[in-house]
């Protein structure tokens, strides 16, 4: 088991000394949560997530909505059990209603710890639930971030899922969204920039702060950490729909990862989000297990991913999937086995020696058939977290994540090991002449982009009042 490190408040280095030790099952700083489940410290283990079916959370509906998670629980639980898994993590990610009605997230939180205690007490499962709240924030237009009706409901509801007994708190926080998504459409690369590297940080670090401090009011609850899904997942499905190129959504991936880094260095300790691809680069940078999901996810979205996401991955999820019947069983449970599966390979891959034999397999099955999968290789990941660490600051770290991706792309294509159509050769060009031009100094792309994006965004949202 490796030794427990310090989280330093700045990273400055990487945690992981070299791309031979990025690996499933292993992270430099492992973690131990629920019923004495010990996560990073050599197996990986499933966790799975579930949602409801096409249902209107009403007070109307709330008893059969109970019902669906009980239903669940009770059949999860019962197939990680009949398939001896070492341990397993079920994450509830809040529904809208349930963050907007607190109580509601709550009485969930607690349905599903019962019965996570009752499996532990039963059979021994070592297991821990993670709390997903839904980040309402962005209700208002502009954004209205660090008050108001919305906020306080979201932070309520991270203090009454922990109370009622969630082991790990994390969020998908939506803080430079509103810049974000306008600037993706339009491939303005600056514009990304700015709404990951200078106002999706900031965000970062207002709200972890605020999730670290309820966190650690409460004996046994976890901040774990965060993902940039409503960033770099929505520019990995509009390429999939052919509506960006890939390149673009490639080097968005690597954009993202100072900004979800912010979360550890206000004192998340992991797992991270199952949704954050850019989790390796995280894992790389402080240590901290990670939650990864790749072919195991095709109930919610696709990817050209699949294989690649598990090579450094600490938990392996299936993202969400509906309470639904299938031929053998509801899909929750049915996920369950397929990830109870994945990690008895991995785990016997890691007994045996064989793991990183087993994690080069992943990578390059799927590594050079997408410029997406091309920058989460353990080596690309290792040249990312490089550059980032060399930077003093969220925004010059976030340009030279940029740059280190496209140089990863462009000498994969250099090396005729990447195929990329003239239209994404072009865009490739496009984006390293948009990074090479961005300003030093953050302050003048903050002037620029108030002109360029001011309508979009509220500057005291991010703590920019008076600019």
């Amino acid at each position: 088991m490796p030794a427990s490190l310090p989280i330093p408040s700045r990273f400055s280095s990487l945690a992981v000394r070299t791309p031979q030790d990025l690996i499933f099952g292993r992270a430099p700083r492992p973690i131990t949560c629920g019923h004495g489940l010990t996560i990073g410290a050599g197996q990986v283990y499933p966790e799975v997530n579930f949602t409801l079916p096409p249902i209107q959370i009403t007070e109307a509906t709330w008893s059969e909505v109970v019902g669906h998670y009980e239903e669940i629980a009770e059949n999860v639980l019962a197939r990680a059990a009949a398939l001896k898994v070492p341990g397993i993590v079920l994450e509830f990610e809040l529904l809208p209603p349930m963050t907007e009605r607190p109580a509601w997230g709550a009485e969930i939180t607690a349905l599903l710890r019962r019965h996570l205690d009752a499996a532990h007490a039963t059979h021994g499962l070592k297991g821990a639930l993670r709390a997903t709240i839904t980040d309402l924030r962005d209700q208002d237009k502009p954004p209205l971030l660090r008050e108001g009706e919305a906020c306080q409901h979201v932070l309520q509801a991270f203090e009454q899922c922990a109370d009622a007994g969630a082991h790990i708190l994390s969020i998908e926080s939506v803080g430079g969204k509103e810049v974000h998504d306008e600037a993706l459409m339009f491939g303005d690369v600056r514009g990304l920039v700015f709404g990951l590297g200078s106002l999706a940080c900031r965000d970062m670090a207002w709200l972890w702060d605020e999730i670290v401090g309820i966190a650690r009011k409460r004996p046994g609850v976890l901040p774990g950490g965060d993902t940039a899904c409503g960033f770099g997942n929505t520019a990995m499905q509009l390429a999939h729909q052919g509506m960006l190129p890939e390149v673009l959504a490639a080097v968005d991936r690597a954009l993202t990862a100072p900004r979800s880094l912010v979360a550890m260095d206000r004192g998340a300790v992991g797992p991270s989000k199952d949704c954050a691809y850019e989790g390796p680069i995280v894992k790389a940078i402080s240590g901290v297990p990670i939650a990864m999901e790749g072919k195991s996810a095709t109930c919610a979205h696709f990817s050209p991913l699949g294989n690649i996401a598990a090579a450094m991955c600490d938990l392996w999820s299936n993202e969400s999937v509906q309470n639904v019947r299938l031929l053998s069983g509801n899909a929750p449970e049915a996920y369950a086995e397929l990830l109870a599966y994945d990690c008895r390979l991995m785990n016997q891959a890691l007994a045996s020696g064989g793991a990183l034999t087993l994690r080069e397999w992943l990578t390059e099955s799927d590594r050079w058939l997408s410029p997406q999968a091309a920058v989460l290789s353990p080596d690309a990941t290792w040249a990312i977290a490089q550059a980032i660490v060399a930077e003093p600051d969220d925004y010059r770290r976030t340009v030279a994540a940029g740059r280190a991706a496209v140089q990863v792309l462009t000498e994969g294509v250099s090396s005729k090991r990447l195929t990329l159509s003239d239209v994404e050769r072009d865009w490739l060009d496009r984006i390293e002449a948009a990074l090479d031009a961005m300003p030093t100094e953050e302050k003048t792309l903050l002037d620029e982009m108030r002109e360029t994006y001011g309508h979009l965004y509220r500057p005291a949202s991010y703590g920019l009042s008076g600019r």
